[in-house]
């Protein structure tokens, strides 16, 4: 089974008409392209047909991603308001020399979002989930060096 992701509804909407779209009109479009390709004839040097069957991989690979991500998706209310941190927060720490200003979930959450995101299965994320501003906390980056963070807030993320 996946892994639940947090979503936004904001999100989720999102990329449910991105799915739609890849299956009722691109789809449908890219079978046309291949059609129209397979009736020049030769297969074999045939540029078009090549690109729209490459096209055709890369659409049903993203409808297959979008279709586990979405079944696997939490559509999430805002987090509580009570500075612990949890997928959904606007998290501000400081680590690595510099203060950093980033959302704690998935990247798809963050759709239309200029921010930096973390997940909460990320080193990063399983070091400062469940703590709260003022807490000071480590952790083995995957270069094998431990890094300390300085947590400052933990606000739900407001969409």
């Amino acid at each position: 089974m996946a892994e639940k992701k947090w979503l936004t509804q904001e999100a989720y909407d999102h990329l449910l008409a991105e799915l739609d779209n890849l299956k009722n009109v691109e789809r449908p479009a890219i079978a046309k392209r291949i059609d129209e390709a397979r009736q020049e004839g030769d297969l074999k040097e045939n540029g078009g047909y090549h690109a729209a069957r490459e096209q055709q991989s890369w659409n049903e690979t993203r409808i297959a991603q979008l279709e586990e991500l979405l079944e696997a998706a939490e559509v999430g209310e805002t987090p509580p308001d009570d500075g612990i941190v949890e997928p959904g927060m606007i998290v501000e720490a400081q680590f690595a020399g510099s203060t950093h200003r980033f959302l704690l979930g998935s990247r798809q959450a963050a759709v239309g979002l200029d921010i930096e995101v973390f997940s909460p299965n990320a080193p990063l994320g399983k070091a400062i989930m469940g703590h709260k501003a003022g807490d000071k906390v480590s952790y083995l980056a995957p270069n094998g060096k431990t890094i300390n963070v300085d947590i400052i807030s933990a606000t739900p993320y407001k969409g």
